[in-house]
């Protein structure tokens, strides 16, 4: 952005200048001594003239490349936009793989909860997660705690479970981004996912959604790189 002003401010003043001196040399002719080229004889008026010609021919040209650079930077500012612009999406898209923004579209929303004495356990939720990323999900959610490369579920006391470090309860809610369809025909394949929770007497439900809100990872700082570093190539 700072680049752009900076090229923009430089047009504005090479244009100004362009004025100025266009400006000055009429300034100039307005000024001449009318009374004295009357008086010029033949050869010192053409003389005259012909100067003054050289100085319009040169006026004219500078006028040309001035138009020349102005033009190059006006295709240098269109080129630095769109190279903004393309960079702007690749970060953007960049950060939506990494979970940082949170994220809309159609998918599936699976319910796991306790059904008398059978609780939901945090491998049955790993495995749902695991699961919805093999069938192709974009993004993932445990009870809106957005699951990323760095996330974890783990068991704490044999009786906690925790998402990224947060302690969730059950009823636990999974949301996936990603072909609701195939979802459903991969969580229902028989002797798969859903059968093996309701064969466990635990509960389970889910309803393919059109329209899903995935929000972003908060704990940014667990994204940073601290030990790896890019590979210099040969």
């Amino acid at each position: 952005m700072k680049e752009r002003i900076t090229m923009a401010i430089s047009i504005g003043c090479v244009s100004l200048i362009l004025v100025m001196l266009m400006f000055t040399q009429f300034k100039t002719v307005d000024k001449t001594d009318i009374t004295a080229i009357e008086t010029m004889r033949e050869t010192e008026l053409r003389s005259e003239l012909s100067s003054w010609k050289s100085k319009y021919d040169e006026v004219e040209k500078k006028v040309s490349e001035q138009d020349i650079k102005i033009s190059e930077y006006k295709e240098e500012l269109k080129d630095d936009a769109n190279t903004s612009s393309t960079l702007e999406g690749e970060v953007k898209e960049a950060e939506a793989y990494l979970g940082l923004t949170p994220l809309n579209g159609e998918g599936i929303i699976v319910t796991l909860s306790d059904k008398d004495i059978y609780n939901i356990e945090y491998d049955d939720i790993l495995r749902l997660v695991n699961e919805l990323n093999i069938a192709g999900a974009e993004a993932i959610s445990v009870n809106d705690e957005r699951i990323v490369a760095m996330s974890d579920i783990t068991l704490v006391n044999n009786r906690i479970v925790l998402v990224n470090t947060r302690k969730i309860s059950g009823p636990y809610i999974i949301k996936a981004i990603g072909d609701k369809k195939y979802f459903e025909s991969a969580l229902n394949i028989k002797g798969g996912y859903i059968d093996s929770i309701v064969v466990n007497g635990k509960g389970i439900e889910y309803s393919l959604e059109d329209s899903i809100t995935i929000p972003a990872y908060e704990e940014k700082e667990k994204l940073e790189m601290q030990y790896a570093k890019q590979s210099k190539e040969d």
